[in-house]
């Protein structure tokens, strides 16, 4: 295993060995280690992030779920934390508090519960603002990624917070797979900084063999305590919301597909028990209440009705304005939201069922475009 003097840091084409780097220079080199994010300059497309960000269980044991990754994870953040900020906080020990309200403890309980919950709304609340800012620029399948990914949970979860008798708070998240605990400790304060042991434990193990040690961090920011040690990933999120959305794009455009072919499903059905197309997307979508109607078909979900999903928008065209009996046509489009950064390719259904596909640079696709087999 190479020493740290043996990583070489490259500036403006000179190779500098990481002991004689400044310690800004420092965190960026180990930002881009971590996260395999190369500079723009480099031709080198980046590894998406969900190579090093455990994917969130589906149905593994509950060992699986709260794993010793988790752990390695948070002890490698930790670590490129103290390195970016040793500048700023100094090497001098903190004062250790027990947990308070609206202190570091309560904060951290809180983006906790968001994470549980993948309230996007709390969570972003528990961001810097230069961090929020860039996170509310990721694509949505992007954001609820990260927000999984940090907790290793793949269901939205439902959060509660208690108080132990020793006076520590306690987040308990659960889901219908299993449920998690996370103790916070007292925080080791560093001016502006807070450090804080975690013990996340999967409640139904009643040896704790499945606890985790870890230590979070917060940084106080405009009074308020923000996220730190996640913040590895959140401290250079601006130049990383591309990359994390492109990890995205292939899955956000297999969607689509799926999506274009769902919709094309729908239309078919409704036309069959109602003799006519519908008039836009919406009818196909769920009724508020009661049985379905040619009104609401409840033929595809919410969100598709509205024609926006996975990051593309739903165009819908019937041909020849006659919209009744079996030789009605009609044609299906799905473009990008976010040209390159939701999606790349634009899709397009024909009237005779055939699906194309082509880079438009976010334009509606058409017919002639090449066909996906």
């Amino acid at each position: 295993m190479h020493s740290p003097n043996r990583l070489l840091k490259k500036t403006s084409g000179t190779a500098t060995p990481l002991s004689r780097a400044k310690p800004r220079d420092g965190c960026a080199l180990l930002v881009r280690m971590l996260f395999s994010v190369r500079p723009k300059s480099s031709g080198t497309p980046p590894i998406a992030p969900s190579r090093f960000f455990p994917q969130p269980a589906k149905t593994k044991s509950r060992k699986s779920i709260i794993s010793a990754r988790l752990a390695l994870l948070l002890a490698a953040l930790l670590f490129a934390t103290n390195l970016c900020l040793a500048q700023g906080s100094g090497s001098q020990p903190g004062n250790t508090e027990p947990p308070a309200v609206g202190g570091p403890a309560a904060a951290l309980g809180d983006l906790l519960s968001a994470a549980c919950s993948q309230s996007e709304k709390e969570f972003t609340r528990m961001l810097t603002a230069r961090n929020a800012e860039s996170f509310s620029r990721l694509a949505p399948a992007a954001r609820l990624a990260l927000m999984k990914r940090f907790v290793l949970l793949e269901e939205t979860g439902k959060a509660t917070t208690t108080i132990s008798p020793s006076g520590r708070p306690t987040v308990r998240c659960q889901t219908p797979a299993v449920i998690t605990e996370m103790q916070i400790g007292g925080a080791d304060l560093r001016d502006n900084l807070a450090f804080l042991p975690l013990d996340l434990r999967d409640a139904a193990d009643p040896d704790g063999a499945s606890v985790h040690h870890i230590t979070m961090g917060m940084v106080r920011e405009d009074g308020a305590w923000k996220l730190l040690s996640l913040g590895l990933l959140l401290l250079d999120l601006p130049s990383l919301e591309v990359e994390w959305d492109q990890a995205e794009i292939e899955k956000n455009e297999s969607a689509a597909i799926g999506s274009v072919k769902k919709i094309a499903e729908a239309i078919e059905t409704y036309r069959k028990t109602f003799t006519r197309l519908p008039e836009s997307i919406a009818p196909l979508g769920p009724p508020l209440h009661g049985a379905p109607n040619r009104e609401a078909a409840g033929l595809v979900d919410g969100d598709l009705a509205t024609g926006r999903k996975n990051g593309y928008a739903f165009r819908y065209v019937i041909l020849g304005g006659n919209s009744t009996g079996a030789p009605a046509k009609y044609e299906l489009a799905a473009t990008p939201l976010n040209y390159q950064r939701t999606g790349v390719r634009s899709f397009f259904r024909d009237a005779q069922g055939g699906l194309h596909a082509a880079d438009r640079k976010g334009a509606v696709g058409s017919e002639t475009d090449p066909k996906v087999e």
